[in-house]
């Protein structure tokens, strides 16, 4: 069992924290003005989502955030990371704000200020407003320029509470996942358009962080990224190969670009697509970030595939590795290898690791407790492996739980169940599980390790 003592090297002014997104609890979707987002048509669309479901209703964190607010402060969490929905605040494809929309965030970032929970703020995670997608979406520059115009509108209102910023969640899952593997919302199959995608992605992020910087005095910028360490399936030179392509695909091309490096060459060469690059843009994309957002899920062991998709290398099970329910392989030494090559090769400022969870099939016990050891296991391990990245040499600042309760899942849906807070979607009825629980006596034995320090 891991214990403050194995947590030593994690340093005094550690940030713990829980994450959600907007789609996946706020329910409420067509209250306060908020317009459809991508999400809410491709959920809509049959077959897409696993059993019909949908994020109308979700958590209903819109009317209940105070019930969850005060979780937080149970759980004894100094930081909350927590996205804006783009169609709340900004609806049409005209530019015009949505004051109602904008005043549930303010609420909002009020009522963590009150509980002396720090507010870290994410403007993109998937919501794209239908809007600003019948006008071409990601693939267009012009996205990129009203996701810029947004964010200001976010960093006038939020910016005199609120310092910690992330542009964009998970740009891969936004355009490999949703523009060429068809998996996530817009549910397009589409090599150009995926990699035209991810270009404006970034390039929203650069323009994003340049208003944020000029409105909000003091501002921390930064984005997350998803990544994996990629092991090749076999000593075959074919699977080496592929393995070298998927870090491309999954690490590089998304770190590069970000950290001034413009985008690999090899990938350029494998996607063959032209990007649409301006003059000045690779600047902006590259700004200095002053953290940068890691989210870890599982390695990948890739093997060749050339009849697949992009980067034509398939992912493949480890024989007798543990699993999570969404048959991901648990190895936390991986979250200790990438936050280490991140370091070595990327010199970030300082590291968050922004969301890392597991799902498990849950089971509410008679007396109404939640006891989940396996997901308290994982949340053990995967903290061990951060103060032992720390002790390497990362600087780590801060974890981030994914996620602070069960939620709408994207396309699996309801019933996969990453919370460290159970939640019963036909009462509501939020109950803290034994990880919950667990990760609360780690922050405590954490910061009183840290008292006595002192």
């Amino acid at each position: 069992m891991t214990s403050a003592d194995d947590l030593r090297s994690l340093p005094a002014d550690f940030v713990w924290g829980t994450a959600t997104s907007a789609y996946q609890i706020e329910g409420a979707v067509a209250e306060g003005g908020r317009s459809p987002s991508i999400w809410d048509t491709f959920s809509h669309t049959p077959g897409r989502i696993d059993a019909d479901d949908n994020g109308d209703v979700a958590c209903d964190h819109y009317h209940r955030w105070r019930e969850d607010l005060a979780l937080m402060r149970e759980l004894g969490t100094d930081a909350y990371r927590f996205s804006v929905a783009w169609p709340r605040v900004v609806p049409g494809a005209d530019g015009v704000v949505n004051a109602e929309g904008l005043a549930f965030y303010d609420r909002l970032v009020d009522g963590l200020c009150e509980a002396g929970i720090t507010p870290h703020l994410t403007l993109y995670h998937w919501d794209l407003p239908q809007a600003q997608q019948d006008r071409g979406g990601w693939p267009e520059r012009a996205t990129a320029e009203r996701f810029a115009e947004y964010a200001a509108v976010v960093g006038e209102k939020l910016g005199d509470r609120v310092k910690d910023w992330c542009t964009l969640n998970e740009p891969l899952c936004s355009a490999w996942i949703g523009h060429l593997e068809g998996r996530m919302a817009p549910g397009l199959t589409d090599l150009a358009a995926a990699v035209r995608a991810s270009y404006h992605l970034h390039l929203g992020h650069g323009l994003a962080t340049q208003a944020l910087r000029a409105t909000v005095p003091g501002a921390r910028v930064g984005i997350v990224n998803n990544l994996s360490p990629i092991v090749p399936a076999s000593d075959r030179p074919e699977d080496i190969e592929a393995a070298r392509r998927a870090d491309g695909h999954t690490n590089r091309w998304w770190l590069d670009p970000v950290f001034g490096r413009g985008y690999p060459q090899d990938m350029l060469d494998l996607y063959g697509v032209e990007l649409p690059v301006r003059e000045g843009d690779l600047e902006l994309i590259g700004a200095p970030l002053d953290w940068l957002g890691v989210n870890f899920y599982f390695r990948q062991v890739v093997e060749a595939d050339p009849a697949g998709p992009a980067p034509y290398a398939r992912q493949v099970p480890v024989e007798g590795a543990p699993t999570t329910y969404m048959d991901w392989e648990v190895h936390a030494q991986s979250l200790e290898d990438i936050l280490l090559r991140v370091t070595r090769e990327y010199g970030p400022e300082r590291l968050y690791v922004t969301e890392n969870g597991s799902a498990y099939v849950d089971t509410v016990a008679p007396d109404g407790s939640v006891s989940d050891p396996e997901r308290t296991r994982y949340l053990e391990e995967h903290l061990a492996a951060c103060a032992r990245a720390v002790a390497g040499g990362a600087p780590l600042a801060g974890y981030f739980a994914w996620s602070l309760l069960d939620n709408f899942e994207w396309a699996y849906g309801y019933d996969k169940r990453f919370g460290l807070v159970h939640v019963d979607y036909a009462t509501q009825k939020r109950t803290v599980k034994g990880s919950g629980r667990r990760y609360a006596e780690l922050i405590a034995g954490h910061r009183g390790r840290g008292r006595k320090a002192a």
